[in-house]
This record gives structure tokens, C-alpha cells and sequence, in this order.
């Protein structure tokens, strides 16, 4: 009896999960999801060659350096980089001495609190520090860029397609989706998910930053060196991942070998 009722009782679970799935596809055939002007003109990130792309990939340190100089002129303002501290930037071809310049002429300050007067104040940043917080003043929240990289699909190519996709709505777009027109504030982006991102356009023009190691300077090059940086600062062992990961397979290479010249060696004289 209680066999013949837990059978009933799961005949009709599946009957209504049948139900709700029939239900589901024919209201998709008969009144399919209304194409939006995400859906017709966001794009994917453009292909782009990186020094560290591919499993035997390396950075290369002058790029990187480059990009740490992108970011300070032109990213800081708005956006935090508080996962990486400055000592860090010694694995990236900066020496002590550097560093600790670097960070002691650093704009911003580390918040300190004197307990005796009870209030905030200010210090000089010391090499062990990391990049300061950085307070917005203005509408919304600008992500921090430590981890920026991972956190999007194709990430360095992502960050590269968003700063060089800046461009006028397309007059298609209007046309076949009058309602979508950029809202006050925000600036029409193919790479950006809803195409319309409140960022105004960081890299305006060649020349922006003049590269201390006299690289010509472009937005395109702007652009490929603060994503091979947060790249770097999203994944800093990146390079030891790719030795680590080429040694493995050589190991299982090299075992599989091994196992398959023991096994005839041991077999050699049984038939099979």
C-alpha cells in the first residue's frame, strides 16, 4: 500500500514537472523574449596578443611598468588598487630604493588615528602598505581594479576592448530601438554589458601619458598596458602557475612512459 502510493505520489511530481515544461516551451514559441539593443549590439572583446598569453606566457616587466604609470595618471583618481602593495612592485622590476619613493610621493595617504586626540589624520605610505582606498566624490562607485581581471570573462581583453570601445550610438540602434538611447551621464560602449557605462571615456587622446621610457604613446598602447598591469596585479604568480602547470605535464608524461614500460615488462611473457 505505501509502496503503491509513493509511486502515485512521484507519477504525479513528474506529471506536473512535465506540465510546467510544456507550459514553459510553448508560451517561449508563442510569445518568444522580445530582442533588446543589448541583445543585438553588445560585443565581445576584441582579440588581443598579450606577452603572457598562452601557457609558456610572461610578462613583460617594461609593459607592466608602463601600465602601473597609465594607472597612476589616469585610473587612480577614481579607482582603488588595494590589493597590491607597493613592495609588490619590486617583482616588477622596481628596487628598494624605487619602492620606497614610490610610495612616499604617492598622492594619497594612509589614514592613521591618533588615539590621544581621539581624531583621523594622515602619514606617509611605507613600502609594507598597499595602495591607499580611494573616496570617490563624485555619483556611483568605481570598482576596484585589483582583482577587475578575473572578475570578467576574457579579462585583460575585456579591459582593453572597454577603454578603446568608446563611440557614438549607432544610428541602427536608434532606429530599431528608439527607447535606447544613453541616458544623461552615461556613454554609449558596445564591450560594456547594458552598452551604457556612467565612466567617461578615460583615454581621450594619443599622447595622454608620456612614457617614461620614451615608448610611443597612443590609446591603443595606453590601453594594451594598464591591462597587461591589472593583469599582473589580479594574478601575480601567473608565471609561476605556468612553470608549475609545464613541469606537471612533463611529470605525467614522463610517469606514463614509465607505466607503460612496466606493465610490459611485467606482462611480457602472459598472454592476453
Amino acid at each position: 500500500m505505501v509502496r503503491n502510493l509513493a509511486m502515485l505520489v512521484g507519477a504525479a511530481f513528474v506529471a506536473v514537472l512535465g506540465w510546467a515544461l510544456i507550459g514553459s516551451i510553448s508560451g517561449l514559441i508563442s510569445d518568444p523574449v522580445a530582442e533588446t539593443a543589448a541583445d543585438r549590439f553588445h560585443l565581445h572583446p576584441k582579440e588581443v596578443e598579450f606577452s603572457f598569453s598562452g601557457p609558456l606566457g610572461k610578462f613583460d616587466q617594461a609593459q607592466l611598468q608602463r601600465g602601473l604609470q597609465v594607472y597612476k595618471e589616469v585610473c587612480s583618481n577614481c579607482h582603488s588598487l588595494s590589493h597590491v602593495s607597493f613592495r609588490d612592485l619590486r617583482d616588477i622590476g622596481y628596487d628598494e630604493g624605487q619602492v620606497k619613493k614610490f610610495a612616499a610621493d604617492w598622492g594619497a595617504k594612509q589614514p592613521q588615528f591618533d588615539e590621544k586626540a581621539g581624531t583621523w589624520g594622515e602619514r606617509a605610505n611605507l613600502p609594507s602598505d598597499h595602495f591607499p582606498k580611494v573616496y570617490y566624490p563624485g555619483q556611483g562607485s568605481p570598482p576596484d581594479l585589483s582583482l577587475i581581471t578575473k572578475a570578467r570573462h576574457e579579462g585583460p581583453e575585456y579591459v582593453y576592448s572597454l577603454l578603446t570601445g568608446y563611440q557614438a550610438q549607432p544610428a541602427d540602434l536608434l532606429a530599431k530601438f528608439p527607447d535606447a538611447k544613453s541616458p544623461n551621464g552615461t556613454f554609449y560602449n558596445p564591450y560594456f554589458a547594458n552598452l551604457n557605462i556612467a565612466m567617461p571615456p578615460p583615454l581621450t587622446s594619443d599622447g595622454q601619458v608620456t612614457y617614461l621610457d620614451g615608448t610611443k604613446s597612443t590609446k591603443e598602447q595606453n590601453a594594451k598596458d594598464i591591462a597587461a598591469f591589472l593583469t599582473w596585479a589580479a594574478e601575480p604568480k601567473l608565471e609561476a602557475r605556468h612553470t608549475a602547470g609545464f613541469v606537471s605535464v612533463i611529470f605525467l608524461l614522463i610517469f606514463c612512459f614509465l607505466a607503460w614500460g612496466a606493465y610490459k615488462n611485467v606482462w611480457a611473457d602472459t598472454e592476453h
